[in-house]
């Protein structure tokens, strides 16, 4: 029994940290996560406070699991851990009933889950946590009293301060499509279906059959096409079409003009500045980038600009900013997957992304030139 605790207790540990970091390294994009959840539940009046619950969720995931990692205190862990896989378990029934968001966000961007997949999983966490309950006689801290309170501390200040981190700057492990080192080219256009088609024909007289393809149909030999009849057609699917990583991802100028193509695949260096929304961005931040668009105007580098917000606003917004370069209308959701900022500046080159900069993190235009304009 004592080894089956300590299995258990591994298991549910190491899940809970890494659920808990690697939401923890987005917080963001966990609440734009919850964000969907609670409007799907009509809880429009956490919204508010989204990011500071994203926040403390976090810390508690990532503490619990440490805890219980370390054996800290488990009396009162497995009890938590207990109450947060019953509610959990049972929110993710709901989700998977009700499917009022395509997948949880358990593990943040890392790795997506299906609604049933995530109550599958926390079906078998519960489990293993109610293990760990019934086996609670084995349950003998093996540190003091101070260093189990110093260590929990430790685990819970640990993952706030990655996610203050990453909310002020960028995240720290990005798994968005977004990531430096990705051809944007591959995230935005899907992967079309390749496909082997076969042509079975059968002799009139023999009922002996043939397989063609397209290309090798006899229908120049007279003789031999007019003895043979059309049977059925096989296809086989060499390369299966697959969904974009990214969906409605399409630039629109003013004009309504799609600028997509002459943006993600620019062969030359392309900066995107990125504000899904102007009317809760960091409006600083767009005076400060002007001189840096400026020389990016003198090195005759394309600099533009991508809102979700409406032309309208758009034009009040360049004129308060005085912007002097184009900005285009996209999809607000698809900007939120290019990166985790309101503005946040993207640098490109034929497609390719070579640096990414939060909006307290913009860079000195001779430091970039030196660095990535080679």
């Amino acid at each position: 029994m004592k080894v089956l605790r300590v299995i258990s207790r591994l298991i549910v540990g190491i899940t809970f940290m890494f659920s808990g970091f690697v939401k923890g390294v987005d917080p963001v994009g966990l609440s734009y996560k919850m964000t969907e959840y609670m409007e799907a539940y009509h809880l429009n009046w956490f919204i508010p406070a989204i990011l500071y619950l994203a926040i403390i969720m976090c810390m508690i995931e990532f503490a619990i699991g440490a805890a219980l990692v370390f054996n800290l205190k488990p009396k009162i862990i497995q009890w938590l851990a207990l109450i947060m896989m019953g509610f959990f378990t049972v929110l993710t029934l709901l989700s998977a009933i009700n499917n009022p968001v395509s997948d949880c966000g358990c593990f943040g961007d890392a790795i997506k889950l299906s609604n049933w997949e995530t109550f599958y999983k926390n079906i078998v966490l519960l489990a293993l946590v109610l293990v760990i309950i019934f086996t609670r006689n084995f349950s003998r801290p093996t540190l003091n009293y101070k260093w189990q309170i110093g260590l929990l501390v430790l685990v819970m200040l640990f993952p706030i301060g990655i996610s203050v981190y990453s909310y002020n700057h960028l995240p720290l492990i990005d798994f968005l499509p977004w990531k430096v080192g990705n051809k944007i080219s591959e995230q935005v256009v899907p992967t079309p279906e390749i496909a082997e088609v076969t042509l079975v024909y059968k002799d009139k007289k023999t009922g002996e059959k043939f397989e063609y393809t397209a290309k090798t149909l006899p229908y120049q030999d007279s003789v031999k096409w007019n003895s043979i009849e059309f049977v059925e057609q096989k296809k086989k699917v060499v390369q299966p079409y697959k969904a974009a990583p990214v969906h409605d991802f399409n630039i629109i100028d003013e004009n309504g003009v799609d600028q997509t193509a002459s943006i993600i695949a620019n062969p030359g260096y392309q900066f995107i500045l990125v504000a899904h929304s102007l009317e809760e961005t960091n409006k600083k931040a767009f005076l400060e980038i002007n001189a840096f668009q400026r020389q990016c105007e003198k090195d005759s580098i394309s600099f533009v600009g991508l809102t979700g917000s409406g032309p309208s606003v758009v034009g009040d917004f360049r004129h308060e900013v005085q912007a002097m370069y184009p900005v285009y209308s996209m999809d607000e959701t698809a900007l939120k997957t290019m990166i985790r900022a309101n503005p946040g500046l993207i640098l490109l080159k034929n497609g390719e992304v070579l640096a990414k900069w939060h909006y307290n993190d913009f860079p000195d235009y001779k430091k970039t030139k030196e660095k990535y304009l080679k």
